[in-house]
């Protein structure tokens, strides 16, 4: 059994690195992949993001207080499942709205990867009071939160599951393969939710639908969600415009000026 020093401040600690670690991805992708953050911006305008940010917002509070006020001891909290759910159906709502048929996804996969691998730390570092620690076990690596008992070190799983992604998603980017640049984002939400799906039988959250708890319905929502789009082939749009080459700008280069073709956590649950 490993002890793991834990207090509840250290979860704005990790919070703040998580934020840092998104805004450096973001920046790798405004400067190599400017393809796709040029198409993102000629497909929508600020009401996109309000939109996102909206959903987001109400989608983490939504799903994470929904758990944690049927536990023992009921406390409000938010979920970055919930916030990928939520800002998902938002934005899809916008894009109805305005008749945007291609995916706009693609920029924010690195950014939020990499938010979720070093924020899933916090929650660890959190301990008890999270309430995203894992059941009992018996296994070496067992982790101690404070209560003497050697639980699954759930986090750890989930932040190296999205290491694992993002690795894979960053050597297809440079080498350009199709999946990558045509599905990045629908790619990154299928595999967030398997390895949650699993992940959740590790949790000791209340049961909604026999075995299954909240988000194990969620997560089933965000595999059917991004399984439709790669298994309808995105009509064709996202593999002319999300990914495009990877470019790697030299000191002398001129801005974009040719756009693409247009188009028709305290507590992270």
């Amino acid at each position: 059994m490993i002890h793991v020093p834990t207090a509840p401040w250290l979860h704005h600690v990790w919070d703040a690195l998580a934020w840092v670690s998104s805004l450096i991805g973001a920046r790798w992708v405004y400067r190599h992949r400017r393809n796709s953050v040029a198409t993102l911006a000629r497909q929508t305008e600020p009401s996109y993001f309000v939109s996102l940010g909206l959903g987001a917002a109400a989608g983490a509070w939504a799903a994470g207080s929904s758990n944690t006020l049927r536990a023992a001891f009921p406390v409000f909290s938010h979920s970055i499942a919930g916030a990928l759910a939520g800002g998902i159906v938002a934005v899809e709502l916008w894009k109805w709205r305005h008749q945007v048929r291609r995916s706009t996804g693609g920029p924010f996969v690195i950014p939020l990867a990499l938010g979720i691998i070093v924020g899933r730390w916090g929650c660890l570092f959190a301990g008890l009071t999270d309430e995203t620690y894992g059941i009992p076990t018996r296994l070496p690596w067992g982790v101690d939160l404070g209560d003497g008992i050697a639980r699954h070190p759930v986090q750890i799983y989930e932040s190296l599951s999205i290491a694992v992604f993002l690795a894979i998603y960053w050597i297809a980017l440079i080498r350009q393969h199709g999946w990558a640049q045509r599905f990045g984002f629908h790619a990154f939400v299928l595999f967030y939710a398997v390895q949650r799906f699993g992940w959740e039988f590790l949790k000791p959250y209340p049961k909604l639908l026999g075995p299954l708890n909240l988000f194990h319905l969620i997560t089933l929502g965000l595999a059917a969600y991004a399984f439709v789009w790669i298994a309808r082939g995105d009509r064709g749009g996202e593999n002319r415009t999300q990914g495009g080459a990877l470019h790697f700008p030299w000191a002398n280069d001129e801005p974009v000026r040719d756009l693409p073709g247009d188009g028709a956590r305290e507590d992270h649950h």
